[in-house]
C-alpha cells in the first residue's frame, strides 16, 4: 500500500508538471529512491517505463488542447517538443495515427488523471503482451491499441493482435469466465460472439501475476454507432436494436453461467437514490413514487441473465449477421434493464454534444426499441408500467457511480443534465 501511495503521489507530480521537463532522477529523488529500485516499483505499479508514460501524458492531453482549438505548434512547444516534425513523429510512434488523422477518426475528451486507488488493472505494455502470446505461438504478431470511435478514448484492458485477434485482460477471473460462457452460449445458436481461443496447453485463459488474459477473434463486422442511429430511418434502427436484443436474452435464457443476481430497485433506493437526491435535488413526489409504485410493480417482473451494457458500440453488425460483444458485467437482472438501458446510452450520446434537436427523435427510438424488444419477448403489463422507472433506475445508478469516479467529472454532468431532462419528460417515458 505504502509502494502505491509513493508511486500515486509521482503521477500526481507529473500531472501538475506536464509542461515542464521532468526526469526519472528527479522523480526517484522525491520518492526517496535509488533510480534502478524506482523504475522497477514504478513499472510494475503503472506498466510502462518512466518516461513513455511521461511522454503519453503529455501527448494526450497536448491533443486535447489542439482538439480545442489551439494550434499545434503552440501546444507543441508548451509541452516541450522543439520541432513541430518532433511532435508529429512522437505522437504517431505512440498512438499509431497522426494528431489530425486521430481528430478527424476519434472525439477527444479532457484526459482522466490516474488514479492507481480506483483503477481496475494495471497498464499493460505492448512488450508485456508479446511476451505472454507465446501461449498461443503468435508472438511475432503486431500488437496495437484499439480505440472507440464514439468517445476517442483508448481501451484500458484489450489490444489489438495483428488483424484477426484481440487479447484482453482483467484482475477478475469470474468475470473472464462468465464472458467465456456466455458467448460460447450466443454462438451456438447462430449470432456473433468474441468466443476464446484455446492456448497450445488447450487453456482458454492464462494468469500472469494479478490478471488473467483471454484472446479472441477480432469479429469481422462494425459496431454500431450512435450518431447513426439517428440518420435515415431512424424508427427502424431503433426496432432493430430492440429485436436482436430481445433475440439475444432467448439466447441468455438458456445460458448456464453463475452470473451475480441484482435486485434493481433495493440498488436504487438503498444507495443510488440518496446520492443522486443530494447531487439532483430531487423532488420528494418523484422519490415517493418511484418507491410506491415501482416497488409495487417490482416482485412481478421477470428476471433473467441480461447483458448489463448492451451500448451501441457492443453490437456488432456484418451484412445479414449481427451479435454483441462484452459479457464481463453480465448479471441477474430484470430483463427490460438491457433495452431500457441501450436507450439511454443513445441518449447519453446526443447529451455529450449538448444537440437537443435529437431528443425528439429519441423518444420514437426509445418507443420502437421497446416495440422491437416486444415482437421478440412479449412483455407483460407490469413490464410496461415499469419502463420509465426503469429508465430512471440506470440514470440514478449512472450519477451515483459517477459521483464516486473522480476521473469521470464530464460524464457526472453529462448524466446530471440528462436525469433532469428524464424527470422533466417522465410523463412521455410511458408507453401503452
Amino acid at each position: 500500500m505504502e509502494n502505491r501511495r509513493v508511486i500515486q503521489n509521482s503521477l500526481n507530480y507529473i500531472e501538475e508538471n506536464l509542461k515542464t521537463e521532468i526526469t526519472a532522477n528527479e522523480l526517484a529523488d522525491l520518492a526517496g529512491f535509488s533510480l534502478f529500485h524506482y523504475y522497477r516499483l514504478f513499472h510494475t505499479l503503472v506498466g510502462m517505463p518512466i518516461m513513455q508514460y511521461i511522454t503519453h501524458r503529455k501527448l494526450l492531453n497536448a491533443l486535447y488542447e489542439i482538439g480545442c482549438g489551439s494550434k499545434i505548434i503552440d501546444v507543441a512547444l508548451e509541452y516541450g517538443f522543439e520541432t513541430h516534425a518532433g511532435f508529429y513523429r512522437a505522437f504517431k510512434r505512440e498512438f499509431g495515427y497522426t494528431p489530425s488523422s486521430f481528430l478527424k477518426k476519434f472525439k477527444t475528451k479532457k484526459p482522466y488523471k490516474i488514479n492507481l486507488f480506483e483503477e481496475e488493472h494495471i497498464m499493460v505494455s505492448h512488450k508485456k503482451i508479446s511476451e505472454l502470446l507465446k501461449y498461443w505461438n503468435l508472438e511475432k504478431e503486431t500488437i496495437s491499441d484499439i480505440y472507440y470511435e464514439s468517445s476517442g478514448n483508448k481501451s484500458n484492458n484489450s489490444y489489438y493482435v495483428g488483424t484477426d485477434y484481440v487479447i484482453k485482460f482483467t484482475p477478475h477471473l469470474g468475470k473472464l469466465k462468465n464472458h467465456i460462457v456466455l458467448s460460447k452460449s450466443i454462438e451456438n445458436v447462430g449470432l456473433f460472439a468474441a468466443t476464446p481461443i484455446k492456448t497450445k496447453d488447450d487453456s482458454e485463459y492464462v494468469q500472469n501475476g494479478e490478471l488473467y488474459f483471454c484472446l479472441t477473434r477480432r469479429l469481422d463486422g462494425r459496431q454500431i454507432n450512435a450518431d447513426d442511429m439517428y440518420e435515415g430511418d431512424y424508427k427502424e434502427k431503433a426496432r432493430f436494436v430492440g429485436e436482436i436484443i430481445g433475440q439475444l436474452h432467448l439466447a441468455l435464457e438458456k445460458a448456464d453461467a453463475a452470473v451475480n443476481e441484482v435486485n434493481l430497485y433495493e440498488n436504487v433506493v438503498n444507495w443510488a437514490l440518496p446520492k443522486a437526491k443530494e447531487l439532483l435535488n430531487l423532488p420528494d413526489k418523484l422519490c415517493n413514487d418511484y418507491q410506491g409504485t415501482f416497488g409495487k410493480l417490482y416482485t412481478n417482473l421477470p428476471i433473467q441473465i441480461i447483458h448489463r451494457d448492451p451500448n451501441p458500440g457492443n453490437i456488432i453488425c456484418n451484412n445479414d449477421k449481427w451479435g454483441f460483444i462484452d459479457f464481463e458485467l453480465s448479471e441477474k437482472n430484470l430483463r427490460i434493464y438491457d433495452p431500457c438501458y441501450a436507450a439511454t446510452a443513445i441518449l447519453s450520446e446526443s447529451f455529450s454534444e449538448h444537440d437537443p434537436s435529437k431528443f425528439g427523435k429519441w423518444l420514437e427510438m426509445y418507443q420502437n426499441i421497446i416495440y422491437g424488444y416486444d415482437n421478440v419477448v412479449k412483455l407483460r403489463e407490469e413490464e410496461y408500467k415499469s419502463l420509465p422507472y426503469v429508465i430512471l433506475s440506470n440514470q440514478l445508478i449512472c450519477v451515483a457511480w459517477f459521483s464516486e469516479q473522480e476521473k469521470y467529472k464530464d460524464m457526472l454532468e453529462i448524466n446530471q443534465e440528462m436525469t433532469n431532462w428524464l424527470i422533466a419528460n417522465f410523463d412521455k417515458l410511458k408507453i401503452d
